[in-house]
């Protein structure tokens, strides 16, 4: 695709401010979306939107197509006539300042579990809306709610410790389930409704005020997710249903075991021979909630690491060449016969950050994608890739991610030749170094330069987002509803109009 320069905020839903234990697609959000177009931003990226389970990692979710009932804002369902105020006010005793999952998830759920209980009782004003929606989507919604309704029978239980027929999808089991769980199934099919109705809202009303929004891709599915069980055929398994490989990263300087990651490698032979259609699918479905992708682990396509499964680390993997230019080639023709050829571009971001082979440069170079560039990363020597005077116009710019520690975090940590490094680059004395951070990217020549909002408040190391080797603790950071300023907003708009974002 053929980005305009421009800028824009990292900032997942969940940590927007909100009385109800988590940032949601309510009010907040929309506030949100009006600060972010009075700074003159244009973009706004969130990390994936899926439903999380154990480890709350939005990287773990229960399908690749469904999205995070936990995001549903209780005051859209006030507004629909689906809860009380009595019932909005059992939420207000969460804490303001992270989003404790424990305390959270189960006063969310049975909120929820009210407002299906209401339309039950009166749904006159939404089945019609709400029967298209299924039937609209049945091609992934049946899949996913019958997972969802047998993991509730079965105690919450990865579906690998299903009764053996249900693993192995038996036709008589599953209708057997179907007629059992009926009413279960239509709750977490009304939840979906539900949330791409709100979150529909939300992007319209971004687009309709000038912001895209950036949704994040991961390349791999979680084991217990509804993609798995329901697609066994497109993954490693073995005949009960296990991984035989698992994906994950070698040792490398920050980490003398590697990466276990533990998602299940696709059988990318049998993707190929069914016209990459699950794939397909996958994209499609991505595109109708965000106008650009970013695909998380971009290096996969071009090459993956895999590792026995039954390895306790990930030192003895191997690699194993990816789809590559086949399924780029696919998706180009699917989403609109030749974007490529015709030189619109495909609406993809590589997250090429890690091992970069020569494979994935040649990727990256046949579909005219941006990678990315991020400049904490940069504080070794002049000849650093990661430094702006080495960037190219075609690659995306960011002071750090969500699983870096925030700018001001890094400056407080960082070894002292790298501070002093940075701060002679940059030609500044660190006493405002996540704006240093912030300028350095605006005025670089990538065509898009992002922030994390942690860096834009300059808070410290308290609210980075995520600890990649740390189980426990993540995806918890919010800010608050006095965060969003109109000094930054006014600071921001400022940056974008000196330096044409």
């Amino acid at each position: 695709m053929t980005f305009k320069r421009s800028s824009g905020i990292l900032l997942h839903p969940t940590s927007l401010p909100s009385p109800y234990g988590i940032g949601d697609l309510g009010p907040q959000s929309f506030r949100f979306v009006d600060w972010l177009s009075s700074t003159g931003c244009k973009l706004w990226q969130v990390l994936p939107l899926g439903p999380t389970g154990y480890g709350d990692s939005p990287y773990q979710a229960f399908s690749a197509f469904a999205g995070n009932p936990y995001l549903i804002s209780p005051d859209d369902l006030f507004a629909d006539g689906l809860l009380t105020q009595e019932d909005l006010d059992g939420m207000k005793d969460l804490p303001a300042s992270k989003v404790d999952f424990g305390l959270f998830i189960p006063k969310k759920l049975d909120l929820l579990q009210k407002a299906f209980s209401r339309y039950q009782s009166n749904p006159e004003h939404l089945r019609q809306a709400f029967d298209y929606f299924c039937a609209e989507n049945a091609s992934w919604l049946d899949d996913y709610t019958l997972f969802m309704a047998l993991k509730e029978a079965n105690g919450g239980g990865a579906w690998n410790g299903w009764p053996e027929a249900l693993r192995k999808r038996k036709k008589t089991a599953l209708s057997k389930a179907q007629k059992e769980l009926g009413e279960s199934i239509t709750r977490y099919a009304f939840y979906q409704f539900i949330f791409f109705r709100q979150w529909n809202k939300l992007r319209t009303y971004a687009n309709e005020r000038g912001i895209q929004i950036i949704g994040d891709i991961p390349i791999f599915v979680a084991y217990d997710s509804s993609d798995v069980w329901s697609h066994p055929e497109l993954f490693y398994l073995d005949r009960e249903g296990n991984p035989t490989v698992v994906a994950g990263v070698p040792p490398d300087e920050f980490s003398s075991t590697g990466q276990l990651w533990g998602n299940p490698l696709y059988k990318w032979d049998v993707h190929k021979k069914e016209g990459y259609a699950w794939w397909l699918s996958r994209v499609r479905s991505s595109l109708q909630i965000f106008d650009i992708l970013r695909f998380d682990h971009f290096r996969g396509f071009a090459g993956y690491y895999e590792i026995p499964a039954d390895h306790a680390t990930a030192e003895f993997g191997r690699w194993v060449t990816g789809p590559g230019k086949d399924l780029f080639r696919a998706v180009d023709k699917f989403l609109g016969d030749g974007l490529i050829t015709h030189g619109t571009g495909l609406p993809v971001i590589a997250e090429d950050l890690g091992l970069v082979t020569p494979d994935v440069i040649e990727l990256l170079a046949a579909f005219d994608l941006p990678g990315m560039k991020v400049l904490q990363f940069a504080f070794s020597g002049p000849d650093n890739p990661f430094l702006p005077h080495n960037y190219v116009p075609n690659s995306v710019a960011y002071t750090g991610t969500h699983d870096n520690d925030t700018a001001r975090g890094w400056f407080e940590h960082a070894a002292a030749h790298e501070r002093e490094f940075a701060q002679r680059y940059l030609g500044v004395d660190g006493n405002d170094f996540a704006w240093d951070l912030i300028r350095g990217v605006w005025k670089s020549v990538a065509v898009m330069a992002i922030t994390p909002m942690q860096d834009l408040l300059n808070l410290g190391s308290e609210a980075r987002m995520n600890f990649p080797s740390k189980l426990g603790g993540n995806w918890e950071w919010r800010m608050g509803e006095q965060d969003l300023r109109e000094d930054i907003a006014a600071r921001l708009r400022d940056l974008n109009w000196l330096t044409y974002r």
